[in-house]
């Protein structure tokens, strides 16, 4: 009885394909077409980002660069070449220009020192304190990262009215029994006490992304290494100086990093709060540039300020390269 139908199916697929097995048609490949449309869609969705790089970034620089070998007021149509006389008359030859130089160079190289190293030594305690704090840990980290979230130049017009003849600093060591330590023409206006305040001032700005910076580092520290420590009769200083800090040197080659880059190549701190004052006791390298750039008038100092620019930026790529020649060998 089963075989009947057998037989007719047998004989339909005979009929239609000839006894060969019917088999499914692979699908045609992609046309060349299709992949050439989307590679040109691709292009065109890039293209505004590379329009823009070209134009703000590798146009300006390139000007920039050209501008460092020539003179020019900015308002001239031409420019006047003079090769590297704008690089020797900062350097060494211009008797104006260069001892200006040479005077903020010797103001750079004080906070390049100074604030990288009481930035680690205020960050890392810190970050080590709060790693610590199990209540209002959150409330706490939000506090202290206030200062970098908040709009610079408020924060130093404030710190300004503080540092005043008759600013806070002055009225509290008033009321401690501490006149004598009191500065009647201003923290600011002693060329004394000058440059050691803004320092303070610009590593109170930079503490705040150094300690988020070592709390990262402390939460990726295996337990068990602090806990073998604390079992060896380590204490809470012996652990946090033999055991934690040898983990966390990346990080502060990190953080010194950052910081050497800004007190190089940064100045609206000392723009903003003294304009290179009291006698240019304040005055860096990167307030040179923008004085010699924009407050000039119509003197053709803008190739002059460019040079100082591109010498500024040659000094960080040094200072980049040193530190990754100094992380490669620890690790």
């Amino acid at each position: 009885m089963t075989t009947a139908p057998r037989q007719a199916a047998r004989e339909a697929v005979k009929e239609r394909g000839g006894g060969r097995p019917v088999t499914a048609m692979a699908a045609p490949p992609p046309r060349r077409r299709w992949r050439g449309y989307e590679a040109l869609s691709g292009y065109l969705f890039v293209a505004p980002a590379v329009l823009l790089f070209a134009v703000m970034g590798l146009y300006t620089v390139g000007y920039g660069f050209a501008l460092s070998f020539a003179t020019w007021n900015g308002f001239s149509p031409n420019w006047t070449w003079v090769g590297l006389d704008n690089y020797a008359d900062l350097l060494w030859r211009d008797p104006i220009y260069a001892p200006r130089v040479r005077h903020a160079a010797l103001n750079t190289l004080w906070v390049m020192l100074a604030s990288p190293a009481l930035t680690v030594l205020v960050s890392f305690p810190l970050a080590v304190l709060l790693g610590q704090v199990k209540r209002f840990q959150g409330v706490l980290r939000s506090v202290y990262f206030l200062p970098y979230v908040t709009s610079g130049i408020a924060v130093f017009f404030a710190w300004q009215y503080i540092l005043q003849p008759d600013g806070a600093i002055n009225a509290l060591l008033d009321s401690l029994g501490l006149g004598s330590l009191q500065q009647p023409q201003g923290w600011l206006g002693n060329p004394s006490t000058a440059m050691p305040t803004m320092i303070v001032v610009t590593v109170w700005t930079h503490v705040p992304v150094a300690m988020l910076l070592y709390l990262t580092g402390l939460q990726g520290i295996d337990r068990s290494l602090l806990e073998a420590a604390q079992l060896d009769g380590a204490g809470w200083w012996r652990t946090n100086a033999s055991v934690v800090w040898p983990l966390l040197r990346p990080i502060t080659a990190i953080v010194l990093l950052l910081n050497l880059r800004e007190s190089l190549q940064g100045f609206q701190t000392f723009l903003v709060m003294t304009y290179g004052g009291p006698g240019d006791h304040t005055n860096v390298l990167g307030l040179e540039a923008y004085r010699l750039a924009f407050l000039k008038n119509l003197s053709p100092t803008l190739g002059l300020a460019s040079a100082l620019g591109w010498i500024l930026f040659a000094a960080a790529l040094v200072l980049a390269l040193i530190n990754l020649r100094a992380l490669r060998s620890k690790t």
